[in-house]
């Protein structure tokens, strides 16, 4: 992508800020945190248990003596005991998608949400994108914070906005075409299902306006982005946050594509061991531990996100001088073990797209018909590949079986699909069906 060029993609000079210099702010934001907590039950009595006080942080080591947060410790406080604003200065409501029982809700307040926008402003300029643009979001709008976040985001940087919301896929490549839409906002899988239904339309992607794309809300791989840039014309970049931290903005990448920037100067972002709660190695995978250290109405000390991830420092070609992390490879809660081996659905995402044939499109099945764990990876098979000749589909899944085997350790069994015949995602991606019974006698 040599085309592009650095200059004028750093939105605020904050993120070119020397680390020296980041640690007396983050400490400085991490000690008023500290004191916004104590009108939060919760962190009020760990604090008093523990004899820290605001005025006893003095430097980021101390981070290490403040409790972890866990997304069962919101549930548990439910609806608004993490609140540390007066409800009065509350102007917003997010929560997530409450999946598996009641939503997480977060609470904004009028600064939250200014800051909350130009983060999200940050990574969009970041990955190219210009206030001459028109941008489409096809996100869903609602208590989910990607579409409210990109929203604001996109009206900061002064771009034009088209909110088409999720879902009605053969709408959304009307107003591509007819709005001449210059970038996409959506989660990856989304934008397979509308590059699917673009090249089953006959149209020809080439001639679509499209330039950029900001792609997040779920894991991806970099296989992935690859398909995704050879189907549609458009530089795709990714970006990450969780609504219980603030929503998309924690991390962005830029037009070098060298990792994701954390905004360091809003969040102290920790990598630890998931089971020990050490720090790793620098570089090497563990899970995020975020603290905002801006947030008024709702601020959270040491959130265990339970996405594994790397984090790394030096400087980008960028000039951004703020700590990077590479994809999520998966959440620790989502890890499937195997037969003792640890698998994460990206490591068979990225086993399928070394396949020429195979396409992006796939779910896995998980059972066990006896003593041991049995995966079998459905996935379809690219136009151009699939055959009626017995023989040719038995060397494929042979090449997809050892694809799968290579990369995860594990030897799975495949299934080989026609063209079109799963099931279609307008949000996140639901790849996997747990048959297992896994109850304890």
């Amino acid at each position: 992508m040599s085309h592009f060029s650095y200059e004028n993609r750093i939105w605020d000079k904050i993120e070119t800020l020397p680390q020296s210099e980041l640690k007396l702010l983050q400490v400085e934001r991490l000690r008023r945190t500290v004191e916004r907590q104590m009108n939060v039950p919760f962190y009020k009595e760990r604090y008093a248990t523990a004899r820290i006080a605001p005025d006893s942080i003095r430097s980021l080591d101390d981070l290490q003596r403040l409790p972890f947060t866990t997304k069962a410790d919101l549930r548990e406080n439910y609806p608004l005991g993490f609140l540390a604003a007066p409800r009065e200065e509350v102007v917003r409501y997010h929560g997530s998608s409450g999946t598996t029982g009641k939503p997480t809700i977060v609470a904004y307040t009028k600064n939250d949400l200014d800051i909350w926008s130009n983060l999200c402003a940050r990574f969009l300029v970041a990955g190219g994108l210009q206030p001459h643009h028109t941008v489409q979001i096809a996100f869903g709008y609602g208590l989910f914070t990607g579409g409210f976040g990109l929203h604001y985001g996109v009206e900061k940087v002064g771009a034009a906005i088209i909110p088409a919301a999720s879902g009605n896929t053969k709408r959304q490549i009307m107003l591509i075409q007819d709005m001449q839409t210059d970038a996409l906002v959506c989660t990856p899988s989304y934008a397979l299902a509308i590059a699917d239904a673009i090249h089953h339309e006959g149209i020809d992607a080439s001639k679509l306006s499209l330039k950029f794309a900001f792609f997040g809300g779920e894991t991806w791989t970099e296989s992935m982005r690859e398909a995704i840039e050879n189907t549609l014309p458009i530089f795709a970049s990714n970006n990450y946050g969780l609504s219980e931290v603030i929503g998309p903005g924690v991390s962005g990448e830029c037009v070098a594509r060298t990792g994701m920037h954390f905004q360091e100067d809003h969040f102290i972002v920790e990598c630890l061991d998931p089971d020990s709660l050490e720090p790793v190695p620098e570089g090497e995978p563990g899970e995020l531990v975020i603290t905002a250290i801006t947030k008024e109405a709702t601020p959270l000390m040491r959130y265990r996100t339970r996405d594994i991830a790397r984090v790394f420092g030096g400087t980008c070609p960028c000039g951004r001088t703020f700590k990077r992390m590479g994809r999520v490879i998966g959440r620790s809660d989502d890890m499937l073990i195997i037969r003792g081996v640890n698998v994460y659905p990206s490591q068979i995402e990225e086993a399928l797209l070394q396949v020429e044939g195979a396409s992006p499109h796939y779910e896995l099945e998980l059972t066990r018909p006896k003593t041991l764990d049995v995966i079998t990876v459905r996935v379809e098979i690219t136009p151009e590949q699939f055959s009626d000749k017995i023989s040719d589909m038995t060397i494929l899944k042979e090449r997809i079986s050892a694809s799968i085997t290579q990369v995860t350790g594990v030897h799975m069994h495949v299934e080989i699909l026609p063209p079109r015949s799963l099931k279609r995602f307008e949000g996140k991606a639901l790849r996997i069906n747990d048959l297992r019974d896994l109850k304890i006698e």
